[in-house]
């Protein structure tokens, strides 16, 4: 049985994912219920995840699949990237919108904090016919334009841990999200723009880094002006 305050939790997961089409992170659940420490939002996940109603990918911030319907009167459906094709159906499913989610903008300049909000939704079928894992982000600023990433650009996504030498990556530094190209050093990795007006940035072992995914597609409104 769910105590008082893992049922308010998991109410609050189905709504989130319900109005952005993806799940909380732990610190937003932490920020809603005025839980300051990471490990007592955990204590309830577990709780949640041990009931059945949730299952957990701890390798990624969204990582949450829920399983259950709201534990109050409403019927509504498993969310998450993986959630089964069958028996309950998904947000894409059951929404207003499909396709890939623009979940806002991404710096291709100086970084900057990413709000998490969507912003639409990109159907592009036949170009990406695999859309599991993948999202799309609006580019801001320049410092990509000699790989041919434009401002204004939407990049398409495919979420991953990991990149080879060369990708195109979308990363976090700290609380910081940026396009870059992947390089290893032998210190740590290279986030190298493709414009000589930009500085690398070099990350550490010290640093707090990860890769959030790798670029696989682009997409550009036809007849905008675009400088040079």
């Amino acid at each position: 049985m769910l105590n008082d305050k893992a049922r308010a939790i998991y109410d609050y997961l189905v709504r989130y994912a319900e109005e952005r089409g993806f799940p909380p992170t732990i610190r937003e659940v932490g920020e809603e219920f005025g839980i300051n420490s990471t490990n007592g939002v955990r204590h309830h996940l577990t709780q949640l995840e041990r009931a059945g109603y949730i299952r957990r990918d701890k390798r990624i911030s969204r990582g949450l699949e829920l399983l259950q319907p709201r534990t109050g009167s409403g019927t509504l459906r498993a969310v998450g990237r993986n959630a089964p094709a069958s028996g309950v159906g998904t947000v894409a499913d059951a929404g207003k919108e499909t396709g890939i989610p623009i979940m806002g903008r991404v710096a291709a300049g100086e970084p900057f904090k990413v709000d998490g909000e969507v912003e639409g939704h990109l159907t592009l079928d036949e170009m990406f016919p695999a859309r599991e894992g993948m999202f799309a982000l609006r580019i801001k600023g320049e410092s990509m334009k000699e790989r041919g990433i434009l401002d204004g650009d939407l990049v398409v996504v495919r979420s991953q841990d990991h990149a080879r030498e060369g990708d195109a990556v979308v990363a976090l530094v700290g609380d910081d999200a940026t396009v870059k190209t992947y390089r290893r050093t032998e210190e740590g990795v290279d986030l190298e723009p493709e414009n000589a007006e930009f500085q690398t940035l070099h990350v550490g072992p010290q640093d707090d880094f990860r890769v959030l995914g790798v670029v696989v597609g682009l997409v550009r409104p036809m007849g905008v002006l675009r400088r040079t």
